[in-house]
């Protein structure tokens, strides 16, 4: 019997699987949500400029950004089935898992050089850390069916969830502590940068280092993967060919497909939430001084991520007692009325309201989603392919999400339009969701 087999359900497995969220959260958390953020408008606000010229035309900081992560999940949506048909077929995912890892770790650490005079060098940095956490995270995703029983999805899903926010936020407080006293960790301002600036670069090689480091546990006690039967070729498309097998599977999977169809549309709206929410806060709060807005975006993220784990603990209970689609519905509604509250934020007060409401509702619909569709999966031993869909599916989502938020955004001079724009798209979802339920 093989170790996989024997080790499917036991603590240990289940706790390896989980860790990998602690390892690599610190990515969405620091990178993507707090401390870039926060210096990628400190670096336009010190250089006294809005714009900068990229391919010989120009443009403005947000939808400069915005466009960037557009790019980088078109690159996703690639990636991912290739790498599931080439693991799918060799039994060995854990391999790409790794290397994505490694990748995305490094990249980060490249962060440390990101300036307006190394745009594109920076960039870079930032587009292959988005493909190495994405890809790592996609990977990591379709091993719950094979680790985890059915009961066992929803609890140890919000689990990783939860160990996410609590390991990420522990080195956020750090870093906040390098950001607000630079001095104590001897940073100091000098012909190179502000403490405050360099302080958040070496944050950067903290994410980098924590998330290898960490990771170490997960792929000590994960298997390899099945190793799909029969000959072997085209490896390298088999990805596509299994998407669309799955897509054929579909149509006699009703409340899959259904399921499908309303994930897409309100993860759209929640993941570009995630990755612009600090932007959104550091342009468009009157926080006051420098200062004062660092550390009121830093606080912000901090409040998400606590309430979050509170969240995706009160959900995974709600689901239990009332039914995962269920759950869904009023988690959708709940954001479609946190949408419109942002529309009118000014204060530093109203975004701290709104920081606690999102941390409420965003590890939830996370967690949920993702045993939701574990659940509804047909017998497979092919989960690799099934989640792959599943990752494409939520990357054309924040492809379309992303992109239409930065014209939006671009188009109207500010970012508050977008917003409601993307309260429609959870008040779809939440009737897409009611068809799934009949």
């Amino acid at each position: 019997m093989s170790r996989t087999l024997v080790l499917k359900g036991s603590k240990k497995l289940l706790n390896a699987w989980a860790f990998y969220d602690w390892a690599n959260s610190v990515y969405s958390l620091v990178i993507s949500s707090a401390v870039f953020p926060i210096f990628y408008g400190a670096l336009f606000r010190v250089a006294g400029i809005e714009k900068v010229t990229i391919f010989g035309g120009e443009i403005s900081r947000a939808p400069l950004i915005s466009y960037t992560t557009s790019l980088a999940f078109v690159c996703i949506a690639i990636i991912t089935p290739l790498i599931s048909g080439i693991a799918d077929y060799l039994g060995n995912k854990k391999i790409f898992m790794q290397f994505f890892c490694y990748l995305g770790g490094l990249s980060c650490i490249g962060l440390y050089w990101f300036s307006l005079e190394n745009i594109y060098i920076g960039l870079l940095c930032y587009f292959l850390g988005l493909v190495g956490f994405w890809v790592s995270f996609a990977i990591n995703n379709s091993y719950l069916p094979d680790i985890a029983f059915s009961e066992q999805q929803d609890a140890i899903s919000a689990k990783g969830f939860s160990l996410g926010y609590v390991g990420s936020v522990i080195l956020l407080i750090f870093n906040l502590a390098m950001v607000m006293k630079p001095e104590v960790f001897g940073i100091i301002t000098d012909e190179s940068g502000t403490a405050e600036i360099k302080a958040m670069k070496y944050s950067f090689v903290t994410v980098g280092i924590w998330w290898v480091l960490f990771a170490q546990y997960s792929f000590y006690y994960l298997p390899k993967g099945h190793k799909k039967e029969g000959k072997r070729k085209n490896i390298l498309f088999n990805g596509f060919k299994e998407l669309r097998l799955v897509w054929r599977q579909l149509g006699d999977q009703i409340k899959l497909k259904r399921y499908l169809v309303a994930f897409f549309v309100y993860s759209m709206a929640v993941q570009t939430v995630m990755l612009i929410a600090t932007y959104f806060g550091e342009e468009e709060i009157a926080w006051g001084t420098d200062s004062e807005r660092t550390t009121g975006l830093i606080i912000s993220i901090l409040v998400i991520q606590l309430v979050a784990i509170f969240g995706a603990t009160a959900t995974a209970r709600a689901s239990k007692n009332f039914g995962n689609i269920r759950t869904l519905i009023v988690v959708n509604a709940l954001w479609v009325g946190i949408c419109v509250y942002a529309y009118f934020l000014k204060t530093p007060t109203d975004f701290y309201i709104a920081a606690g409401c999102v941390g409420l509702v965003m590890g939830g619909i996370q967690a949920l989603s993702r045993s939701t569709y574990s659940k509804f999966l047909p017998e497979t031993n092919d989960t690799a392919s099934f989640f792959s869909f599943y990752d494409v599916a939520e990357k054309i989502g924040i492809i379309i999400g992303t992109f239409l938020y930065g014209f939006i955004a671009q188009a109207t001079g500010g970012m508050r339009s977008s917003i409601i724009f993307l309260g429609l798209f959870f008040l779809i979802g939440m009737f897409l969701l009611l068809r799934v339920k009949k």
